[in-house]
């Protein structure tokens, strides 16, 4: 199932992490295991935030998915299911 996961990051301990030099690691190796289609970084809220488009072939695959936001970036989480117009055109056919 296509997912968006959106983080939005702590700032003051996101402040540690890029001061530390280990921001673009943390994000390389996030970015890696989740393997994204689509990956968006921008400013919610006032606070540093990523959108994060994939595949998600079992509810299990959140723990290691979510894991570093929370425990390495303090980051409120959120996790929904999205669709393409794709999706959408192939489950409006399906509305009888």
């Amino acid at each position: 199932m296509r997912v968006m996961l959106k983080a939005k990051l702590d700032t003051e301990k996101a402040n540690e992490v890029f001061r530390s030099g280990k921001m673009a690691d943390l994000l390389k190796e996030t970015m890696d295991h989740i393997r994204p289609e689509a990956a968006y970084f921008g400013p919610e809220g006032g606070r540093r935030t990523c959108f994060l488009v994939f595949d998600m072939r079992d509810s299990s695959e959140m723990p290691p998915a979510l894991e570093p936001f929370f425990t390495q970036l303090n980051a409120e989480v959120e996790i929904f299911p999205i669709m393409n117009g794709e999706d959408l055109e192939k489950g409006l056919s399906q509305i009888h």
